[in-house]
Protein backbone atom coordinates (compact mmCIF):
# COMPACT_ATOMS: atom_id res chain seq x y z
CA UNK A 1 0.00 0.00 0.00
CA UNK A 2 1.25 3.31 -0.68
CA UNK A 3 -1.38 5.60 1.29
CA UNK A 4 0.98 5.97 4.28
CA UNK A 5 -1.30 4.10 6.84
CA UNK A 6 1.41 3.10 9.13
CA UNK A 7 1.34 6.11 10.84
CA UNK A 8 -2.44 5.31 12.16
CA UNK A 9 -2.04 3.62 15.25
CA UNK A 10 -5.16 3.96 17.16
CA UNK A 11 -8.65 4.02 16.44
CA UNK A 12 -9.06 7.33 16.87
CA UNK A 13 -6.97 8.51 13.54
CA UNK A 14 -8.28 5.58 11.67
CA UNK A 15 -11.94 7.24 12.20
CA UNK A 16 -10.66 10.46 11.27
CA UNK A 17 -8.87 9.35 8.32
CA UNK A 18 -12.12 7.70 7.09
CA UNK A 19 -14.56 10.90 7.62
CA UNK A 20 -11.86 13.06 5.57
CA UNK A 21 -11.86 10.27 2.96
CA UNK A 22 -15.57 8.97 2.35
CA UNK A 23 -15.91 9.87 -1.33
CA UNK A 24 -12.63 7.85 -2.66
CA UNK A 25 -11.83 4.35 -2.97
CA UNK A 26 -8.46 2.75 -2.76
CA UNK A 27 -8.04 -0.97 -4.60
CA UNK A 28 -4.78 -2.87 -3.43
CA UNK A 29 -2.25 -4.00 -6.36
CA UNK A 30 -2.81 -7.88 -6.06
CA UNK A 31 -4.51 -9.96 -3.27
CA UNK A 32 -1.41 -11.31 -1.59
CA UNK A 33 -0.91 -7.20 -1.07
CA UNK A 34 -4.09 -7.24 0.31
CA UNK A 35 -4.13 -9.98 2.67
CA UNK A 36 -0.27 -8.62 4.21
CA UNK A 37 -1.67 -5.28 5.08
CA UNK A 38 -4.60 -6.62 7.12
CA UNK A 39 -2.64 -9.23 9.07
CA UNK A 40 0.07 -6.19 9.81
CA UNK A 41 -2.68 -3.64 10.61
CA UNK A 42 -4.69 -6.05 12.96
CA UNK A 43 -0.91 -6.61 14.78
CA UNK A 44 -0.47 -2.97 14.54
CA UNK A 45 -3.75 -2.14 16.36
CA UNK A 46 -3.83 -4.97 18.43
CA UNK A 47 -7.44 -5.65 17.12
CA UNK A 48 -8.12 -8.55 20.01
CA UNK A 49 -7.73 -5.91 22.59
CA UNK A 50 -10.14 -3.75 21.30
CA UNK A 51 -14.35 -3.07 22.40
CA UNK A 52 -16.85 -3.71 19.85
CA UNK A 53 -17.00 -0.40 18.51
CA UNK A 54 -13.54 0.12 17.56
CA UNK A 55 -13.64 -3.58 15.79
CA UNK A 56 -16.26 -2.10 13.67
CA UNK A 57 -13.79 1.19 12.77
CA UNK A 58 -11.38 -1.01 12.00
CA UNK A 59 -13.57 -3.60 10.03
CA UNK A 60 -14.44 -0.38 8.08
CA UNK A 61 -11.35 0.99 7.35
CA UNK A 62 -9.71 -2.60 6.21
CA UNK A 63 -12.85 -2.92 3.78
CA UNK A 64 -12.41 1.00 2.44
CA UNK A 65 -8.34 0.61 2.07
CA UNK A 66 -8.64 -2.78 0.55
CA UNK A 67 -11.64 -2.79 -1.72
CA UNK A 68 -12.86 -6.06 0.25
CA UNK A 69 -16.25 -6.80 1.33
CA UNK A 70 -17.37 -6.83 4.79
CA UNK A 71 -17.52 -10.71 4.00
CA UNK A 72 -14.61 -11.02 2.95
CA UNK A 73 -12.82 -9.06 5.42
CA UNK A 74 -14.62 -11.06 8.43
CA UNK A 75 -13.52 -13.69 7.14
CA UNK A 76 -9.82 -12.77 6.97
CA UNK A 77 -10.11 -11.46 10.46
CA UNK A 78 -11.61 -14.56 11.54
CA UNK A 79 -8.41 -16.70 10.02
CA UNK A 80 -5.90 -14.22 11.43
CA UNK A 81 -7.51 -14.87 15.10
CA UNK A 82 -7.39 -18.23 14.81
CA UNK A 83 -4.19 -18.70 13.39
CA UNK A 84 -2.48 -15.67 13.53
CA UNK A 85 -1.94 -16.02 10.11
CA UNK A 86 -3.72 -14.66 6.84
CA UNK A 87 -3.26 -17.33 3.71
CA UNK A 88 -5.09 -17.67 0.42
CA UNK A 89 -7.32 -20.94 0.64
CA UNK A 90 -8.92 -20.70 -2.44
CA UNK A 91 -8.70 -24.01 -4.38
CA UNK A 92 -6.45 -24.38 -7.48
CA UNK A 93 -8.86 -23.37 -9.97
CA UNK A 94 -10.51 -21.46 -7.86
CA UNK A 95 -11.92 -18.17 -9.68
CA UNK A 96 -12.09 -20.66 -13.07
CA UNK A 97 -15.61 -20.54 -14.93
CA UNK A 98 -16.95 -23.16 -15.73
CA UNK A 99 -16.42 -25.04 -19.08
CA UNK A 100 -18.64 -23.18 -21.92
CA UNK A 101 -20.85 -25.83 -23.30
CA UNK A 102 -22.87 -23.83 -25.97
CA UNK A 103 -20.59 -21.72 -28.25
CA UNK A 104 -21.06 -18.36 -30.07
CA UNK A 105 -21.66 -20.61 -33.33
CA UNK A 106 -23.97 -22.32 -31.45
CA UNK A 107 -26.03 -19.00 -30.48
CA UNK A 108 -25.73 -17.73 -33.72
CA UNK A 109 -27.50 -21.51 -35.24
CA UNK A 110 -30.08 -20.90 -32.55
CA UNK A 111 -30.80 -17.60 -33.50
CA UNK A 112 -30.85 -18.66 -37.37
CA UNK A 113 -33.22 -21.52 -36.75
CA UNK A 114 -35.69 -19.30 -34.83
CA UNK A 115 -35.95 -16.81 -37.40
CA UNK A 116 -36.64 -19.49 -39.86
CA UNK A 117 -39.23 -21.17 -37.58
CA UNK A 118 -40.84 -18.17 -35.88
CA UNK A 119 -39.53 -18.90 -32.55
CA UNK A 120 -41.58 -21.80 -31.70
CA UNK A 121 -42.19 -22.58 -27.74
CA UNK A 122 -39.20 -24.38 -26.07
CA UNK A 123 -39.64 -28.15 -26.12
CA UNK A 124 -40.99 -27.59 -29.98
CA UNK A 125 -37.67 -25.86 -30.71
CA UNK A 126 -35.70 -28.36 -28.87
CA UNK A 127 -37.40 -30.92 -30.99
CA UNK A 128 -36.73 -29.33 -34.19
CA UNK A 129 -33.17 -28.80 -33.23
CA UNK A 130 -32.59 -32.59 -31.96
CA UNK A 131 -34.50 -33.54 -35.69
CA UNK A 132 -31.88 -31.33 -37.67
CA UNK A 133 -29.06 -33.43 -35.81
CA UNK A 134 -30.06 -36.77 -35.23
CA UNK A 135 -33.10 -37.46 -38.45
CA UNK A 136 -31.35 -35.10 -41.12
CA UNK A 137 -27.87 -35.03 -40.34
CA UNK A 138 -26.91 -31.87 -39.72
CA UNK A 139 -23.91 -31.89 -38.03
CA UNK A 140 -24.10 -27.95 -37.11
CA UNK A 141 -26.57 -28.70 -34.50
CA UNK A 142 -24.46 -32.12 -32.11
CA UNK A 143 -24.90 -29.60 -29.18
CA UNK A 144 -28.03 -27.96 -30.03
CA UNK A 145 -29.52 -31.28 -30.19
CA UNK A 146 -29.26 -32.16 -26.60
CA UNK A 147 -30.46 -28.41 -25.42
CA UNK A 148 -33.26 -28.28 -22.98
CA UNK A 149 -35.89 -26.11 -23.17
CA UNK A 150 -35.26 -24.27 -20.07
CA UNK A 151 -31.79 -23.60 -20.88
CA UNK A 152 -32.82 -22.79 -24.52
CA UNK A 153 -34.65 -19.24 -22.46
CA UNK A 154 -31.22 -18.78 -20.86
CA UNK A 155 -29.61 -18.74 -24.59
CA UNK A 156 -32.20 -16.43 -26.15
CA UNK A 157 -31.59 -13.48 -23.51
CA UNK A 158 -28.08 -13.86 -24.23
CA UNK A 159 -26.18 -10.95 -25.77
CA UNK A 160 -25.17 -13.19 -28.76
CA UNK A 161 -28.35 -14.50 -29.65
CA UNK A 162 -30.38 -10.84 -29.19
CA UNK A 163 -27.28 -8.94 -31.81
CA UNK A 164 -28.54 -11.61 -33.77
CA UNK A 165 -32.03 -11.15 -34.35
CA UNK A 166 -33.47 -8.60 -34.58
CA UNK A 167 -60.28 -5.24 -36.33
CA UNK A 168 -61.22 -8.57 -37.06
CA UNK A 169 -65.01 -9.47 -37.46
CA UNK A 170 -66.50 -12.82 -35.41
CA UNK A 171 -69.12 -14.90 -37.63
CA UNK A 172 -72.82 -14.67 -36.38
CA UNK A 173 -74.48 -17.93 -35.12
CA UNK A 174 -77.26 -18.80 -36.66
CA UNK A 175 -79.58 -21.79 -34.51
CA UNK A 176 -80.09 -24.68 -37.34
CA UNK A 177 -81.20 -27.97 -36.44
CA UNK A 178 -78.11 -29.79 -38.65
CA UNK A 179 -75.78 -31.89 -37.06
CA UNK A 180 -75.52 -33.27 -33.69
CA UNK A 181 -75.14 -30.96 -30.85
CA UNK A 182 -71.96 -32.38 -28.61
CA UNK A 183 -68.03 -33.00 -28.35
CA UNK A 184 -66.14 -35.94 -30.83
CA UNK A 185 -65.29 -38.65 -28.99
CA UNK A 186 -62.44 -40.36 -30.95
CA UNK A 187 -61.28 -42.78 -28.25
CA UNK A 188 -57.42 -42.33 -29.72
CA UNK A 189 -58.24 -42.81 -33.21
CA UNK A 190 -57.13 -40.33 -36.01
CA UNK A 191 -60.08 -39.04 -38.49
CA UNK A 192 -62.10 -36.81 -36.53
CA UNK A 193 -61.61 -33.34 -37.62
CA UNK A 194 -62.63 -29.99 -36.58
CA UNK A 195 -62.75 -26.76 -38.67
CA UNK A 196 -63.24 -23.34 -38.54
CA UNK A 197 -63.06 -20.39 -40.41
CA UNK A 198 -60.77 -16.82 -39.68
CA UNK A 199 -61.64 -13.89 -41.81
CA UNK A 200 -58.97 -11.44 -43.26
CA UNK A 201 -60.90 -8.56 -42.24
CA UNK A 202 -62.91 -5.72 -44.16
CA UNK A 203 -61.10 -2.50 -45.58
CA UNK A 204 -62.84 0.58 -46.51
CA UNK A 205 -66.07 -1.85 -46.77
CA UNK A 206 -64.45 -4.30 -48.88
CA UNK A 207 -64.60 -7.53 -48.01
CA UNK A 208 -61.68 -10.01 -47.36
CA UNK A 209 -61.09 -13.46 -48.10
CA UNK A 210 -61.61 -16.16 -45.58
CA UNK A 211 -59.02 -18.85 -44.39
CA UNK A 212 -59.96 -22.57 -43.47
CA UNK A 213 -58.37 -24.89 -40.55
CA UNK A 214 -58.95 -28.32 -40.39
CA UNK A 215 -57.19 -30.53 -37.60
CA UNK A 216 -57.52 -33.89 -36.88
CA UNK A 217 -57.59 -34.27 -32.65
CA UNK A 218 -55.33 -37.25 -32.24
CA UNK A 219 -53.06 -36.49 -34.52
CA UNK A 220 -52.95 -32.92 -34.46
CA UNK A 221 -52.40 -33.25 -38.88
CA UNK A 222 -53.59 -29.55 -40.59
CA UNK A 223 -55.05 -28.48 -43.90
CA UNK A 224 -55.37 -24.95 -44.30
CA UNK A 225 -57.55 -23.31 -47.22
CA UNK A 226 -58.78 -19.78 -48.46
CA UNK A 227 -61.89 -19.13 -50.23
CA UNK A 228 -63.47 -16.12 -51.45
CA UNK A 229 -66.30 -16.09 -49.68
CA UNK A 230 -68.47 -18.50 -47.27
CA UNK A 231 -70.81 -19.54 -49.32
CA UNK A 232 -71.54 -23.17 -50.77
CA UNK A 233 -69.81 -22.83 -53.98
CA UNK A 234 -66.88 -21.59 -52.84
CA UNK A 235 -66.69 -23.26 -49.49
CA UNK A 236 -67.83 -27.18 -50.09
CA UNK A 237 -64.74 -27.66 -53.23
CA UNK A 238 -62.05 -26.68 -50.90
CA UNK A 239 -63.62 -28.79 -47.71
CA UNK A 240 -63.94 -31.56 -50.35
CA UNK A 241 -60.26 -31.43 -51.25
CA UNK A 242 -58.54 -30.83 -48.00
CA UNK A 243 -60.39 -33.71 -46.85
CA UNK A 244 -59.47 -35.84 -49.29
CA UNK A 245 -55.70 -34.75 -48.80
CA UNK A 246 -55.48 -36.68 -45.11
CA UNK A 247 -53.57 -39.70 -45.26
CA UNK A 248 -56.32 -41.49 -43.00
CA UNK A 249 -60.14 -42.05 -43.13
CA UNK A 250 -62.28 -39.65 -41.87
CA UNK A 251 -64.05 -40.49 -39.28
CA UNK A 252 -65.78 -37.49 -37.76
CA UNK A 253 -66.44 -33.76 -38.63
CA UNK A 254 -66.52 -30.97 -35.93
CA UNK A 255 -67.93 -27.52 -36.70
CA UNK A 256 -69.02 -24.52 -34.59
CA UNK A 257 -72.43 -23.14 -34.91
CA UNK A 258 -71.43 -20.76 -37.65
CA UNK A 259 -73.78 -21.04 -40.83
CA UNK A 260 -70.63 -21.25 -43.30
CA UNK A 261 -70.46 -24.92 -41.53
CA UNK A 262 -74.25 -26.19 -40.24
CA UNK A 263 -75.97 -25.46 -43.51
CA UNK A 264 -77.21 -28.05 -45.75
CA UNK A 265 -74.88 -27.90 -48.47
CA UNK A 266 -72.34 -28.64 -46.11
CA UNK A 267 -73.98 -31.46 -44.25
CA UNK A 268 -74.61 -33.48 -47.00
CA UNK A 269 -71.35 -33.62 -47.78
CA UNK A 270 -70.17 -36.04 -44.91
CA UNK A 271 -72.20 -38.69 -46.26
CA UNK A 272 -71.34 -37.74 -49.88
CA UNK A 273 -67.91 -38.83 -48.34
CA UNK A 274 -68.73 -41.67 -45.95
CA UNK A 275 -68.28 -39.83 -42.61
CA UNK A 276 -70.01 -40.95 -40.48
CA UNK A 277 -70.37 -37.96 -37.69
CA UNK A 278 -71.35 -34.55 -38.34
CA UNK A 279 -71.31 -32.37 -35.05
CA UNK A 280 -71.53 -28.96 -34.08
CA UNK A 281 -70.19 -27.32 -30.25
CA UNK A 282 -72.61 -27.35 -27.87
CA UNK A 283 -74.03 -23.72 -26.19
CA UNK A 284 -71.40 -22.47 -23.76
CA UNK A 285 -69.23 -25.49 -23.89
CA UNK A 286 -66.33 -23.22 -25.61
CA UNK A 287 -63.26 -26.38 -25.08
CA UNK A 288 -66.07 -28.14 -27.62
CA UNK A 289 -63.84 -26.51 -30.65
CA UNK A 290 -60.55 -25.72 -28.51
CA UNK A 291 -58.08 -26.95 -30.79
CA UNK A 292 -58.70 -25.48 -34.16
CA UNK A 293 -59.39 -22.17 -32.33
CA UNK A 294 -56.18 -22.42 -30.82
CA UNK A 295 -54.43 -23.07 -34.33
CA UNK A 296 -55.71 -20.29 -35.56
CA UNK A 297 -54.14 -18.39 -33.30
CA UNK A 298 -50.71 -19.86 -33.53
CA UNK A 299 -50.59 -21.28 -37.01
CA UNK A 300 -53.23 -19.21 -39.28
CA UNK A 301 -52.21 -15.66 -38.05
CA UNK A 302 -48.58 -16.36 -37.47
CA UNK A 303 -48.36 -17.40 -41.26
CA UNK A 304 -51.10 -14.93 -42.44
CA UNK A 305 -51.48 -12.59 -40.17
CA UNK A 306 -54.25 -10.10 -39.09
CA UNK A 307 -53.90 -7.96 -42.14
CA UNK A 308 -56.77 -7.11 -44.85
CA UNK A 309 -56.21 -9.83 -47.81
CA UNK A 310 -58.93 -9.14 -51.00
CA UNK A 311 -61.22 -11.97 -51.61
CA UNK A 312 -59.27 -11.88 -55.62
CA UNK A 313 -56.42 -13.14 -54.35
CA UNK A 314 -58.01 -16.53 -52.57
CA UNK A 315 -56.76 -18.86 -55.33
CA UNK A 316 -52.86 -17.96 -54.71
CA UNK A 317 -53.45 -17.86 -51.20
CA UNK A 318 -55.17 -21.02 -51.32
CA UNK A 319 -52.36 -22.73 -53.31
CA UNK A 320 -49.52 -21.70 -51.30
CA UNK A 321 -51.49 -23.56 -48.10
CA UNK A 322 -52.25 -26.91 -50.02
CA UNK A 323 -49.14 -27.44 -51.50
CA UNK A 324 -46.29 -25.67 -49.30
CA UNK A 325 -48.25 -24.76 -46.18
CA UNK A 326 -49.82 -27.46 -45.15
CA UNK A 327 -46.84 -30.12 -45.71
CA UNK A 328 -44.82 -28.45 -43.75
CA UNK A 329 -47.07 -28.19 -40.84
CA UNK A 330 -47.97 -32.22 -41.00
CA UNK A 331 -44.08 -33.39 -41.52
CA UNK A 332 -41.73 -30.87 -39.94
CA UNK A 333 -43.35 -29.03 -37.63
CA UNK A 334 -43.57 -30.21 -34.01
CA UNK A 335 -46.61 -30.33 -32.24
CA UNK A 336 -47.26 -30.57 -28.06
CA UNK A 337 -48.94 -33.90 -27.52
CA UNK A 338 -50.94 -34.02 -23.70
CA UNK A 339 -50.44 -37.03 -21.54
CA UNK A 340 -53.34 -37.53 -18.88
CA UNK A 341 -52.35 -38.28 -15.16
CA UNK A 342 -54.30 -38.80 -12.23
CA UNK A 343 -53.28 -36.78 -8.99
CA UNK A 344 -53.39 -37.55 -5.36
CA UNK A 345 -57.05 -36.17 -5.75
CA UNK A 346 -58.44 -38.26 -8.31
CA UNK A 347 -58.32 -35.25 -10.55
CA UNK A 348 -57.08 -35.53 -14.40
CA UNK A 349 -54.47 -32.92 -15.22
CA UNK A 350 -52.84 -32.84 -18.51
CA UNK A 351 -49.00 -32.90 -18.41
CA UNK A 352 -46.81 -31.35 -21.64
CA UNK A 353 -43.71 -33.43 -21.25
CA UNK A 354 -40.92 -33.37 -23.57
CA UNK A 355 -40.83 -36.91 -24.88
CA UNK A 356 -44.30 -35.93 -26.18
CA UNK A 357 -43.28 -33.54 -28.94
CA UNK A 358 -43.80 -34.83 -31.98
CA UNK A 359 -45.00 -33.66 -35.80
CA UNK A 360 -48.36 -34.97 -36.59
CA UNK A 361 -46.99 -37.79 -39.16
CA UNK A 362 -44.89 -38.73 -36.42
CA UNK A 363 -47.96 -39.11 -33.61
CA UNK A 364 -49.49 -40.76 -36.86
CA UNK A 365 -46.69 -43.64 -37.07
CA UNK A 366 -46.38 -44.04 -33.27
CA UNK A 367 -50.65 -44.93 -32.77
CA UNK A 368 -50.58 -48.99 -32.39
CA UNK A 369 -51.64 -50.54 -35.46
CA UNK A 370 -51.29 -47.29 -37.40
CA UNK A 371 -51.41 -48.79 -41.01
CA UNK A 372 -54.77 -49.97 -40.56
CA UNK A 373 -56.28 -46.17 -40.14
CA UNK A 374 -54.56 -45.01 -43.70
CA UNK A 375 -56.96 -44.83 -46.54
CA UNK A 376 -57.01 -47.41 -49.40
CA UNK A 377 -53.92 -47.09 -51.41
CA UNK A 378 -51.83 -44.96 -49.15
CA UNK A 379 -48.93 -46.39 -47.47
CA UNK A 380 -46.11 -45.21 -44.48
CA UNK A 381 -43.46 -45.65 -47.11
CA UNK A 382 -44.79 -42.85 -49.64
CA UNK A 383 -45.54 -40.70 -46.15
CA UNK A 384 -42.20 -40.94 -45.13
CA UNK A 385 -40.81 -40.28 -48.83
CA UNK A 386 -42.40 -36.57 -48.59
CA UNK A 387 -41.90 -36.26 -44.68
CA UNK A 388 -38.14 -36.52 -45.52
CA UNK A 389 -37.75 -35.37 -48.83
CA UNK A 390 -36.28 -32.19 -47.13
CA UNK A 391 -35.03 -31.57 -43.56
CA UNK A 392 -37.13 -29.49 -40.84
CA UNK A 393 -35.57 -25.77 -41.32
CA UNK A 394 -35.18 -26.37 -45.51
CA UNK A 395 -39.08 -26.78 -45.46
CA UNK A 396 -39.46 -24.16 -42.62
CA UNK A 397 -37.21 -21.74 -45.41
CA UNK A 398 -39.28 -23.12 -48.30
CA UNK A 399 -42.60 -22.28 -46.73
CA UNK A 400 -41.56 -18.89 -45.68
CA UNK A 401 -39.75 -17.89 -49.37
CA UNK A 402 -43.11 -18.83 -50.62
CA UNK A 403 -45.42 -16.56 -48.01
CA UNK A 404 -43.03 -13.63 -48.87
CA UNK A 405 -43.18 -14.09 -52.44
CA UNK A 406 -47.08 -14.22 -52.12
CA UNK A 407 -47.40 -10.95 -49.88
CA UNK A 408 -44.89 -9.74 -52.32
CA UNK A 409 -47.53 -10.67 -55.20
CA UNK A 410 -50.66 -9.60 -53.75
CA UNK A 411 -48.55 -5.65 -52.44
CA UNK A 412 -47.45 -5.38 -55.74
CA UNK A 413 -51.08 -5.98 -57.36
CA UNK A 414 -52.74 -3.86 -54.92
CA UNK A 415 -49.94 -0.95 -55.32
CA UNK A 416 -50.71 -1.45 -59.15
CA UNK A 417 -54.30 -1.17 -59.05
CA UNK A 418 -54.51 2.12 -56.46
Amino acid sequence: MTLGTERLRTVEQIRDFLDGNGEVEFRPRDRDEAYGFVRRTLVRLDYDALGRAGKGTVREFLGKATGLSRAQVTRLIAQYRATGRIEDRRAANSGRPFACVYTAADIRLLADADEIGGQLCGPAACEVLRRQYEVFGDARFERLARLSPSHLYNLRRSRTYRTRRTLVEHTRPTAVRIGERRRPTPGGKPGHVRVDTVHQGDRNGVKGLYVVNLIDEVTQFEHVGAVATICEGHLVPVLEEMLAALPFVVRGFHADNGSEYVNHAVAAMPDKLHVPDFTKSRARRSNDNALVEGKNASVVRKWLGHDHIPQRFAPAVNAFARDVLSPYLNHHHPCLFATEVRDANGKVRRRYRRGDVATPYEKLKSLPDAARFLKPGVTFADLDRSAHARSDLDANRRANRARDELFRTIGQAIASAA
